[in-house]
């Protein structure tokens, strides 16, 4: 067996950011930049009112000057002409500030009196005025390449002018689920048989890490069954399988697999739950088979999945964050193998369930935090503090 960040490290070089693509700026959120964005302008283009006054020269902002209004420069509309000794400007936030002058009287500081204004507060040069280029320039780095996009990064983009962005496309993701037993929901259930979750669920993961989810048709324990699963992936990104990747008499995924010509690279992880995690390459996919159980599907999504998306879009490929939190129970000695521990976290304090079976999705909907437990950890006594990966 081999360990979690070796296992994660082994996924990760087997995998090739995909290809970019050009899309609308109003759908490029959560997708990851393949190109850096340049400003295509300045802004502000040029030195601008940040408030509602008169713009004028600071040597006639003097309390108690009597100043004449020649004219108004709402936004959008620049005053034609210059500001010259004891004349004004009306103008608003946004305004582009008239020729000649340098600061801005505020309209709470000033009282309007026909054509003219006076000052009831003295102005310094320079004040209430965007100078031009203050946020940035023409040519400006505004987002570097491998940037999963913000709202922010959207709004920014915007501003520097981009009506589309270069970004990786999804990932394809081919989900292959196994075995006899199962069925999707809906469909009739046979003898012995159990409605199939982890195809939807991980359907669901790769879509929130940001690839394209294709599943394919369920296949049966046999070793065309699985054949065909593999060719019915062709063209994909990344293959999941689910059931199926221990070496029992009905886990014919390997098999199956080898088939059409998989190399396997490891199988078996010195973790829990999780161990029977296969990965290896099909005609230059990249193979990753998960455990059939729901709970040890889900953790290696989260451990191993998501990292290797990221690394296709684009991205690092960073493992799940960890922080720490108080252990709300006592804890057994740990074995050889990492161990990752459904919880509950509120307040800081980590509470993990008493029960933890593979089988049980009810208790990993109302997870909240996995406790990540080294191999061979000691006993722990509640109040220890604890490694957390968050959930919510």
């Amino acid at each position: 067996m081999i360990s979690v960040d070796e296992a994660r490290a082994r996924i990760l070089a087997a995998m090739v950011p995909v290809g970019a693509e050009t899309v609308a700026l109003g759908v490029a959120a959560g997708r990851v930049l393949a190109a850096p964005v340049l400003a295509r302008l300045t802004q502000p283009p040029a030195d601008v009112s940040a408030m509602d006054g008169y713009a004028l020269r600071a040597a006639d902002g003097v309390a108690g000057a009597r100043l004449r209004v020649i004219g108004a420069a709402p936004a959008g509309h620049p005053f034609d002409g210059a500001v010259g000794p004891g004349e004004a400007v009306r103008l608003f936030t946004g305004s582009f500030l008239p020729e000649g002058a340098d600061t801005v009287l505020l309209q709470e500081d000033a009282a309007a009196d026909g054509d003219a204004v006076v000052v009831n507060e003295a102005c310094a040069a320079g004040r209430h005025i965007r100078p031009r280029g203050q946020d940035f320039v023409e040519g400006e780095v505004l987002i570097p390449a491998g940037r999963r996009l913000s709202p922010r990064d959207i709004g920014l983009a915007a501003a520097g002018n981009h009506p589309w962005l270069s970004v990786y496309r999804r990932p394809k993701v081919a989900i292959l689920a196994t075995g006899d037993e199962i069925s999707l929901p809906g469909e009739a259930i046979g003898p012995g048989g159990i409605v199939s979750s982890n195809a939807h669920a991980l359907a669901a993961f790769v879509a929130q890490a940001g690839g394209e989810a294709v599943l394919l048709p369920i296949a049966a324990d046999s070793l065309a069954a699985m054949a065909a699963g593999a060719d019915a992936a062709k063209g994909a990104d990344l293959l999941v399988t689910t059931g199926g990747a221990s070496v029992g008499d009905h886990d014919l995924v390997q098999a199956g697999l080898e088939a059409r010509g998989l190399t396997l690279d490891f199988w078996k992880i010195a973790m829990r739950p999780g161990k029977p995690l296969m990965f290896g390459a099909l005609g230059g996919m990249p193979v990753l088979g998960l455990p059939g159980n729901p709970v040890s599907a889900f953790v290696c999504a989260l451990l191993f999945l998501g990292p290797a998306i990221a690394r296709l879009s684009g991205l690092p490929g960073d493992p799940p964050a960890v922080t720490q939190a108080v252990l709300g129970a006592a804890f057994k000695p740990n074995d050889q193998r990492e161990d990752y521990v459904r919880a509950d976290l509120a307040d800081g304090v980590v509470t993990p369930f008493a029960k933890q079976d593979s089988g049980m999705l009810k208790t990993l909907a109302r997870a909240t935090a996995l406790i990540r437990r080294p191999a061979f950890d000691p006993a722990r006594a509640a109040g220890d503090a604890v490694a957390v990966i968050r959930l919510d």
